[in-house]
Parts: C-alpha cells; structure tokens; sequence
C-alpha cells in the first residue's frame, strides 16, 4: 500500500521540481491524519503543491482565497430561507471537501480564521444548531506570507497547534529553477495529472499505520523531548500533548515510507523540526541569541540523549 504513496511523491515531483524532502513530509503529515502549513514567500509552488497532492490522491479540491474581508459564513456556509418549503436551507461552504487549501490564511482576521478551528479538529462544522460530518479523508492545507509582510494577521497558538507540519519550500536551486524556466507550464500540466492513488487506498494506508510498532522505550524518548520544551528555558511554552501525539504519528508514518514496521529514534528526529518549531516560541532571552525556533529545536534534539 505503501508503495503507491512512493509513487504519488515521484509524480507530484514532476510538478514542484527540486522538493523531494518538502514532498514527502507532506505525504507524512498526511498518512498521519493531520494538516499541513506550508509558510514562504509568493510565487515558490505553494498553491501547485496542495493542487498536485489532490490530483494525485484523488482527492475533492476546494481552493479558499482567504482576505481580509472574508466571512466565517464564507468558510462554513450559510441558511437561505426558501419560500417554497417556509424553511431555511443550509448551503455548505468550501470547507465541505476532502483537500481544503486555505490558501493566504494569516490574510484574513482572527475570526474568520477560527472559523477552522472545528473543521481542523473534530471533522465536523456546527452552524444554526447543527453539526454535520466533512468528508473522509479531510486535509486542510494552508498556504501563509511571512508575517512580516503588509496585510498579514499573526495565528495564534490555539491555530498553529492544529497543523501537525509546518512547511517551507524556500527558493529553488540553480538546477531547478531552470528546469522551470524551459519546461512546460505547471499549470497546464496538473490538468493532464493523473490519479496515482485511491481515496479508499488513502484512509487504508492511514489505518495501517496503527500496525507500526512503538516500543515503550520510543515512547519515553518522545515524553523527554516534549518535556525538556518545557522545562529548558528556551521556549515560552513548551509542546502540548497533542503536539507530542503528532510527533508520535508522524514518526509512524515516516517509518512506513522507510519500509519498516517499527519505529526508531531516527523517525522521530526526521520529523521534529516540521511538527514542533512552529508550536514553539522563543523566549525573549533566547531570542536574543538571533536563533530561530527551528534552530532552538535542532538545539533541543541535541540536548535530549536517545
């Protein structure tokens, strides 16, 4: 089963040329059941990689361009009272999809983006009373500027914590890049991408990964990791148990591309960086040491024996 996932990463790499690592981390966030923030600068692949994902996997694709005037209605849906019936009828929004790409979240206000909240976590949309299931599988990816551009809203912590990834593609190499310029537009060619793989193959894949094996040892790894974020003085806060939970699945899922049905210390570190450095934040006193949060984390992983 794993096997198509390998080939969905070879396909969507003909497409984002030159992001071999970016791709699979992507497909590890979501065997993992969770959602993926992909922050950079426009204009790098962002919107062409969640595009190439659904295309593959056979997903339902909505696109949301988020702004700041947009609604929580225009997120969820809306009731429109119908003549015919003397009643109101509920018109889903975007979010009713399998592949939601929330594309420029931290353009729209603090409202509209907790408008997601629920989606993200429960798989479920409550509105006028009544909540109702979203496809499965449900995978939100969302596309965010650095914050340090005109028109941009910080996420707070409660948001950033239901991203199981967060992602940055950066700018291409030399190779890449040209491969860019004298190909065929990328564009024009997801409308030819076929479908690598099943949604039905997809959630199996995401059940076998309860088979992979997690040794209690493993685990006490995982519980030092999240404790020393708490207690080494580099970070405001440390990770949540659900960020260690994260860390555990994803390390799962990067087990099962590597072929293995256990995991080792060497999973968990692969994917640390992506599932913890946008949780955390820096403390004033660190900070002042010009070091990053995916810097602090390296710093992290290096501090807690194996």
């Amino acid at each position: 089963m794993f096997n198509k996932v390998h080939a969905v990463a070879k396909q969507v790499s003909q497409i984002v040329v030159g992001k071999d690592l970016q791709i699979r981390q992507s497909l590890v966030c979501l065997l993992a059941g969770g959602h993926l923030l992909i922050e950079d600068v426009p204009g790098v692949g962002k919107t062409t990689l969640a595009h190439a994902l659904a295309i593959s996997l056979g997903l339902k694709f909505n696109r949301l361009q988020f702004t700041s005037d947009l609604l929580p209605a225009d997120v969820l849906g809306i009731s429109v009272f119908n003549r015919e019936t003397s009643g109101f009828v509920f018109h889903p929004g975007p979010v009713f999809t399998q592949v939601l790409l929330a594309d420029e979240i931290n353009r729209a206000t603090p409202k509209t983006q907790s408008a997601l909240l629920e989606a993200m976590e429960e798989r479920q949309v409550t509105a006028d009373g009544v909540t109702r299931d979203l496809p499965q599988p449900y995978f939100v990816i969302a596309t965010q500027n650095p914050t340090h551009q005109i028109g941009t809203f910080q996420l707070p912590e409660s948001q950033l914590d239901r991203f199981l990834m967060c992602l940055s593609l950066g700018y291409p190499d030399a190779t890449a890049e040209r491969a860019l310029l004298m190909g065929e537009d990328r564009r024009s060619m997801l409308r030819s991408l076929p479908t690598a793989m099943r949604p039905e193959e997809l959630l199996e894949a995401q059940r076998m990964l309860k088979e992979v094996h997690v040794s209690t040892a493993l685990v006490d790894y995982v519980q030092a990791l999240a404790q020393a974020s708490r207690q080494g003085g580099l970070f405001a806060e440390g990770l949540s148990p659900r960020a260690a939970i994260a860390l555990l699945q994803a390390a799962r899922a990067w087990a099962a591309l590597e072929g293995r049905d256990h995991v080792i210390p060497e999973d968990v570190q692969a994917v640390l960086i992506p599932v913890a450095a946008h949780r955390l934040r820096p403390l004033k006193s660190a900070s002042g040491s010009a070091l990053g949060s995916r810097d602090l984390v390296v710093q992290l992983m290096k501090s807690v024996p194996v």
